[in-house]
């Protein structure tokens, strides 16, 4: 059966992906990079806008919106597929101790994603708390701002993050 997924209501989609197995591709900074860099590129291809991200050791949460409907399916498959073929470059050409330990034949990503349709302020808000404090609960940072890949430095300090960030609801979190 064939998983739908809703994405016509032009709503923002909060999304959640992870790598295969849970493993840890993404510890290294520079797979994290491409990741970002990745979603940078997408949603400039798309015209789509981020309000928020957070690029884990193993997994990835962003906020999103599209003017178009029927954009998310795309959009997902361009960026976990483009990424993907990316991070196996990184690891093969540049980082072959840490690949050492992957095998090299089986995905970056699990299959699917996880989309969340975000339809007022207080519920976006709520998505990127979240996803802010992620680094800070896995231990790997103690403030939201110190975690170098993600958008809570922007909120923050205004600083630039890799992503354009782009409130796309009514009122700003700040």
């Amino acid at each position: 059966m064939k998983r739908r997924i809703f994405d016509d209501e032009g709503h923002a989609q909060f999304v959640t992906f992870s790598c295969y197995g849970r493993r840890r591709l993404l510890d290294h900074d520079q797979a994290k990079q491409v990741v970002i860099g990745m979603l940078a590129s997408q949603l400039t291809k798309q015209n789509g806008k981020c309000s928020g991200f957070v690029v884990m050791p193993d997994h990835v949460h962003a906020l999103v919106w599209f003017p178009a409907t029927r954009q998310l399916g795309h959009f997902m498959k361009q960026w976990k597929q483009r990424s993907s073929v990316q991070i196996k470059k990184l690891l093969r050409e540049r980082l072959m101790s840490y690949a050492g330990s992957w095998d090299l034949g089986a995905p970056v990503w699990q299959a699917r994603y996880y989309p969340f349709s975000v339809y007022s302020t207080r519920k976006a808000i709520e998505k990127l708390d979240y996803m802010h404090l992620n680094p800070v609960k896995a231990g790997l940072v103690e403030a939201a701002a110190d975690w170098r890949y993600s958008s809570a430095r922007h909120y923050e300090y205004g600083q630039s993050v890799g992503v354009p960030i782009e409130w796309i609801f009514e009122g700003v979190p700040q």
